[in-house]
Protein backbone atom coordinates (compact mmCIF):
# COMPACT_ATOMS: atom_id res chain seq x y z
CA UNK A 1 0.00 0.00 0.00
CA UNK A 2 1.30 3.45 -0.92
CA UNK A 3 2.46 5.66 1.92
CA UNK A 4 0.23 8.61 2.75
CA UNK A 5 1.38 12.05 1.68
CA UNK A 6 1.94 14.19 4.78
CA UNK A 7 1.71 17.96 5.23
CA UNK A 8 3.43 19.30 8.35
CA UNK A 9 2.26 22.72 9.49
CA UNK A 10 4.70 24.32 11.91
CA UNK A 11 7.58 22.22 10.63
CA UNK A 12 10.30 24.55 11.91
CA UNK A 13 9.12 24.31 15.52
CA UNK A 14 10.40 22.23 18.43
CA UNK A 15 8.30 19.15 17.63
CA UNK A 16 7.56 20.04 14.04
CA UNK A 17 11.14 19.61 12.82
CA UNK A 18 11.18 16.13 14.38
CA UNK A 19 7.87 15.22 12.76
CA UNK A 20 9.30 16.20 9.36
CA UNK A 21 12.39 14.05 9.97
CA UNK A 22 10.31 11.06 11.14
CA UNK A 23 7.94 11.32 8.19
CA UNK A 24 10.83 11.28 5.74
CA UNK A 25 12.55 8.44 7.63
CA UNK A 26 9.40 6.31 7.42
CA UNK A 27 9.14 6.83 3.67
CA UNK A 28 6.22 9.23 3.43
CA UNK A 29 6.10 11.86 0.71
CA UNK A 30 6.50 14.85 3.01
CA UNK A 31 5.37 18.41 2.49
CA UNK A 32 6.13 21.34 4.78
CA UNK A 33 4.10 24.54 4.83
CA UNK A 34 6.31 27.55 4.15
CA UNK A 35 4.39 30.53 5.44
CA UNK A 36 4.71 33.63 3.31
CA UNK A 37 5.02 35.66 6.52
CA UNK A 38 8.48 34.19 7.19
CA UNK A 39 10.02 37.56 6.32
CA UNK A 40 13.69 37.84 7.34
CA UNK A 41 13.72 34.86 9.73
CA UNK A 42 16.87 33.31 8.27
CA UNK A 43 16.98 30.42 10.77
CA UNK A 44 13.53 29.22 9.75
CA UNK A 45 14.29 29.65 6.06
CA UNK A 46 17.52 27.66 6.32
CA UNK A 47 15.72 24.90 8.21
CA UNK A 48 13.07 24.74 5.50
CA UNK A 49 15.77 24.54 2.85
CA UNK A 50 17.46 21.74 4.79
CA UNK A 51 14.14 19.83 4.74
CA UNK A 52 14.05 20.32 0.97
CA UNK A 53 17.59 18.95 0.68
CA UNK A 54 16.47 15.86 2.64
CA UNK A 55 13.63 15.23 0.20
CA UNK A 56 10.71 17.23 1.58
CA UNK A 57 8.54 19.44 -0.60
CA UNK A 58 7.94 23.05 0.44
CA UNK A 59 4.46 24.50 -0.12
CA UNK A 60 3.83 28.21 0.28
CA UNK A 61 0.74 29.18 2.21
CA UNK A 62 -0.64 31.79 4.56
CA UNK A 63 -3.27 31.81 7.27
CA UNK A 64 -4.42 35.14 5.86
CA UNK A 65 -5.11 33.47 2.49
CA UNK A 66 -7.55 30.57 2.89
CA UNK A 67 -7.20 29.55 -0.76
CA UNK A 68 -3.46 29.00 -0.31
CA UNK A 69 -4.13 26.71 2.64
CA UNK A 70 -6.79 24.80 0.74
CA UNK A 71 -4.42 24.39 -2.22
CA UNK A 72 -1.72 23.04 0.11
CA UNK A 73 -4.08 20.62 1.84
CA UNK A 74 -5.39 19.29 -1.48
CA UNK A 75 -1.92 17.93 -2.31
CA UNK A 76 -1.76 15.53 0.67
CA UNK A 77 -3.62 12.81 2.54
CA UNK A 78 -2.63 13.65 6.12
CA UNK A 79 -2.20 17.00 7.85
CA UNK A 80 -0.18 17.30 11.07
CA UNK A 81 -0.22 20.63 12.90
CA UNK A 82 2.70 21.20 15.26
CA UNK A 83 2.08 24.82 16.13
CA UNK A 84 3.62 25.65 19.49
CA UNK A 85 1.33 24.84 22.39
CA UNK A 86 3.63 25.83 25.27
CA UNK A 87 1.56 28.92 26.00
CA UNK A 88 -1.45 28.53 23.73
CA UNK A 89 -3.25 31.82 23.20
CA UNK A 90 -6.30 32.91 21.22
CA UNK A 91 -4.24 33.90 18.16
CA UNK A 92 -2.82 30.39 17.75
CA UNK A 93 -6.26 28.84 18.21
CA UNK A 94 -7.69 31.07 15.49
CA UNK A 95 -4.90 30.00 13.15
CA UNK A 96 -5.56 26.34 13.82
CA UNK A 97 -9.29 26.83 13.27
CA UNK A 98 -8.40 28.43 9.94
CA UNK A 99 -6.51 25.23 9.09
CA UNK A 100 -9.59 23.19 10.05
CA UNK A 101 -11.62 25.39 7.70
CA UNK A 102 -9.16 24.68 4.89
CA UNK A 103 -9.36 20.93 5.54
CA UNK A 104 -13.16 21.08 5.40
CA UNK A 105 -13.11 22.98 2.10
CA UNK A 106 -10.46 20.72 0.55
CA UNK A 107 -12.49 17.63 1.44
CA UNK A 108 -9.73 15.09 0.78
CA UNK A 109 -7.89 14.67 4.09
CA UNK A 110 -8.07 11.18 5.53
CA UNK A 111 -6.39 12.04 8.86
CA UNK A 112 -5.75 15.26 10.81
CA UNK A 113 -3.48 15.44 13.84
CA UNK A 114 -3.99 18.81 15.56
CA UNK A 115 -1.35 20.51 17.66
CA UNK A 116 -1.44 18.84 21.09
CA UNK A 117 1.44 16.50 22.05
CA UNK A 118 1.20 17.12 25.81
CA UNK A 119 -1.33 16.35 28.52
CA UNK A 120 -4.73 15.14 27.31
CA UNK A 121 -6.94 18.26 27.37
CA UNK A 122 -10.09 16.13 27.62
CA UNK A 123 -8.97 15.17 31.13
CA UNK A 124 -8.00 18.69 32.23
CA UNK A 125 -11.34 20.46 32.61
CA UNK A 126 -10.48 21.02 36.28
CA UNK A 127 -7.08 22.59 35.58
CA UNK A 128 -5.93 25.64 37.48
CA UNK A 129 -6.02 29.09 35.94
CA UNK A 130 -4.30 30.65 34.11
CA UNK A 131 -2.96 27.42 32.59
CA UNK A 132 -6.43 26.00 32.02
CA UNK A 133 -6.90 28.22 28.97
CA UNK A 134 -4.41 26.10 27.00
CA UNK A 135 -6.57 23.00 27.53
CA UNK A 136 -9.83 24.83 26.90
CA UNK A 137 -8.53 26.16 23.59
CA UNK A 138 -7.41 22.71 22.48
CA UNK A 139 -10.89 21.41 23.22
CA UNK A 140 -12.35 24.17 21.01
CA UNK A 141 -10.21 22.84 18.15
CA UNK A 142 -11.26 19.25 18.92
CA UNK A 143 -14.92 20.25 18.81
CA UNK A 144 -14.45 21.90 15.43
CA UNK A 145 -12.74 18.77 14.09
CA UNK A 146 -15.39 16.40 15.39
CA UNK A 147 -18.33 18.60 14.39
CA UNK A 148 -16.96 18.60 10.83
CA UNK A 149 -16.43 14.83 10.98
CA UNK A 150 -12.77 15.19 10.01
CA UNK A 151 -10.93 11.89 10.64
CA UNK A 152 -8.43 12.52 13.43
CA UNK A 153 -5.83 11.18 15.79
CA UNK A 154 -4.93 13.07 18.97
CA UNK A 155 -1.46 12.52 20.42
CA UNK A 156 -0.87 12.76 24.17
CA UNK A 157 2.91 12.70 24.47
CA UNK A 158 3.17 13.72 28.15
CA UNK A 159 6.50 15.25 29.32
CA UNK A 160 9.16 16.16 26.77
CA UNK A 161 12.54 15.02 28.07
CA UNK A 162 14.25 18.24 27.03
CA UNK A 163 12.07 20.25 29.41
CA UNK A 164 11.48 17.74 32.22
CA UNK A 165 14.36 15.24 32.38
CA UNK A 166 17.68 17.00 31.88
CA UNK A 167 16.79 19.40 34.70
CA UNK A 168 15.38 16.66 36.95
CA UNK A 169 12.04 18.48 36.63
CA UNK A 170 13.28 21.71 38.17
CA UNK A 171 11.67 24.98 37.14
CA UNK A 172 13.69 27.76 35.45
CA UNK A 173 16.57 25.57 34.28
CA UNK A 174 17.25 22.99 31.59
CA UNK A 175 20.32 21.32 33.11
CA UNK A 176 20.78 19.11 36.20
CA UNK A 177 21.21 20.85 39.56
CA UNK A 178 24.65 20.57 41.18
CA UNK A 179 23.83 20.41 44.89
CA UNK A 180 20.12 20.50 45.70
CA UNK A 181 16.98 19.18 44.05
CA UNK A 182 13.40 20.18 44.81
CA UNK A 183 11.01 17.24 45.09
CA UNK A 184 7.32 17.87 44.57
CA UNK A 185 5.57 16.39 47.57
CA UNK A 186 7.24 13.09 48.39
CA UNK A 187 8.51 12.80 44.81
CA UNK A 188 6.78 9.45 44.30
CA UNK A 189 3.98 10.38 41.87
CA UNK A 190 4.40 8.56 38.55
CA UNK A 191 5.13 10.67 35.47
CA UNK A 192 5.67 9.76 31.79
CA UNK A 193 8.84 11.11 30.16
CA UNK A 194 9.42 10.97 26.38
CA UNK A 195 12.37 11.64 24.12
CA UNK A 196 11.05 14.10 21.55
CA UNK A 197 12.37 12.09 18.59
CA UNK A 198 10.39 9.11 19.87
CA UNK A 199 7.28 11.28 20.05
CA UNK A 200 7.72 12.01 16.35
CA UNK A 201 8.38 8.37 15.46
CA UNK A 202 5.23 7.16 17.21
CA UNK A 203 3.17 10.01 15.74
CA UNK A 204 4.06 9.10 12.16
CA UNK A 205 3.38 5.41 12.88
CA UNK A 206 -0.27 6.27 13.54
CA UNK A 207 -1.21 8.03 10.35
CA UNK A 208 -1.97 4.96 8.23
CA UNK A 209 -3.06 2.78 11.14
CA UNK A 210 -6.82 2.09 11.35
CA UNK A 211 -6.42 1.26 15.05
CA UNK A 212 -5.72 4.92 15.85
CA UNK A 213 -8.45 6.44 13.68
CA UNK A 214 -10.63 8.84 15.69
CA UNK A 215 -8.76 7.94 18.88
CA UNK A 216 -6.20 9.40 21.25
CA UNK A 217 -2.73 7.90 21.14
CA UNK A 218 -1.16 7.91 24.62
CA UNK A 219 2.61 7.61 24.78
CA UNK A 220 3.25 5.57 27.92
CA UNK A 221 6.18 3.20 27.31
CA UNK A 222 6.46 1.24 30.56
CA UNK A 223 10.14 1.90 31.30
CA UNK A 224 9.57 5.64 30.96
CA UNK A 225 6.89 5.76 33.65
CA UNK A 226 8.97 7.07 36.53
CA UNK A 227 8.55 9.15 39.64
CA UNK A 228 10.59 12.29 40.07
CA UNK A 229 12.46 10.56 42.88
CA UNK A 230 13.37 7.69 40.56
CA UNK A 231 14.58 10.17 37.96
CA UNK A 232 16.81 11.85 40.53
CA UNK A 233 18.20 8.49 41.65
CA UNK A 234 19.08 7.61 38.05
CA UNK A 235 21.01 10.86 37.76
CA UNK A 236 22.76 10.37 41.09
CA UNK A 237 23.92 6.91 40.01
CA UNK A 238 25.15 8.18 36.65
CA UNK A 239 26.90 11.26 38.02
CA UNK A 240 28.13 9.67 41.28
CA UNK A 241 26.81 12.77 43.03
CA UNK A 242 24.25 12.71 45.84
CA UNK A 243 21.91 15.70 45.88
CA UNK A 244 20.30 17.30 48.91
CA UNK A 245 16.56 16.74 48.55
CA UNK A 246 14.12 19.47 49.54
CA UNK A 247 10.48 18.41 49.69
CA UNK A 248 7.99 21.07 48.62
CA UNK A 249 4.48 20.71 50.01
CA UNK A 250 1.47 21.17 47.77
CA UNK A 251 0.48 24.30 49.68
CA UNK A 252 3.92 25.90 49.39
CA UNK A 253 4.16 25.03 45.72
CA UNK A 254 0.81 26.63 44.88
CA UNK A 255 1.64 29.65 47.04
CA UNK A 256 4.73 30.22 44.88
CA UNK A 257 2.43 31.24 41.99
CA UNK A 258 1.73 34.53 43.74
CA UNK A 259 3.41 37.53 42.11
CA UNK A 260 4.82 35.38 39.28
CA UNK A 261 4.53 36.45 35.65
CA UNK A 262 1.79 34.82 33.58
CA UNK A 263 4.03 32.31 31.79
CA UNK A 264 5.50 31.09 35.08
CA UNK A 265 2.04 30.74 36.61
CA UNK A 266 1.02 28.56 33.67
CA UNK A 267 4.10 26.38 34.16
CA UNK A 268 3.57 26.03 37.91
CA UNK A 269 -0.06 25.05 37.35
CA UNK A 270 0.90 22.35 34.88
CA UNK A 271 3.65 21.06 37.19
CA UNK A 272 1.08 20.86 40.00
CA UNK A 273 -1.23 18.63 37.96
CA UNK A 274 1.64 16.42 36.80
CA UNK A 275 3.63 16.03 40.04
CA UNK A 276 0.99 16.35 42.75
CA UNK A 277 -2.18 15.02 41.09
CA UNK A 278 -0.50 12.49 38.82
CA UNK A 279 -2.67 13.54 35.88
CA UNK A 280 -0.54 11.63 33.36
CA UNK A 281 -0.92 8.24 35.00
CA UNK A 282 -3.94 8.33 37.34
CA UNK A 283 -6.36 6.90 34.77
CA UNK A 284 -6.78 3.81 32.65
CA UNK A 285 -6.76 4.16 28.88
CA UNK A 286 -10.25 3.25 27.74
CA UNK A 287 -11.75 2.33 24.39
CA UNK A 288 -11.29 5.90 23.17
CA UNK A 289 -7.51 5.55 23.24
CA UNK A 290 -4.52 3.35 22.44
CA UNK A 291 -1.06 3.09 24.02
CA UNK A 292 1.78 3.62 21.57
CA UNK A 293 4.37 1.11 22.79
CA UNK A 294 1.77 -1.67 22.75
CA UNK A 295 0.72 -0.85 19.19
CA UNK A 296 4.30 -0.51 17.96
CA UNK A 297 6.53 -2.82 20.01
CA UNK A 298 9.24 -2.63 17.35
CA UNK A 299 10.04 1.00 18.20
CA UNK A 300 13.19 1.10 20.34
CA UNK A 301 12.30 4.06 22.48
CA UNK A 302 14.89 5.96 24.52
CA UNK A 303 15.01 5.13 28.22
CA UNK A 304 15.70 8.00 30.57
CA UNK A 305 18.97 6.58 31.90
CA UNK A 306 20.28 6.75 28.34
CA UNK A 307 18.85 10.21 27.86
CA UNK A 308 20.49 11.56 31.02
CA UNK A 309 23.93 10.38 29.89
CA UNK A 310 23.88 13.34 27.51
CA UNK A 311 24.31 15.65 30.52
CA UNK A 312 27.40 13.97 32.00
Amino acid sequence: MAKSKVLVVGGTGYIGKRIVKASLAQGHPTYVLQRTEIGLDIDKLQMLLSFKKQGANLIEGSYSDLKSLVDAVKQVDVVICTMSGVHFRSHNILLQLKLVEAIIEAGNVKRFLPSEFGMDPARMGHALEPGRVSFDHKMVVRKAIEDAKIPFTYVSANCFAGYFVGNLSQLRTLTPPKNQVRLYGDGNVKVVYMDEDDVATYTIKTIDDPRTLNKTLYLRPPENILSQRQLVEIWENLSCNKLEKINISKEDFLASMKDMDLATQVGIGHFYHIYYEGCLTNFEIGEEGEEASKLYPGVKYTRMDEYLKLYL
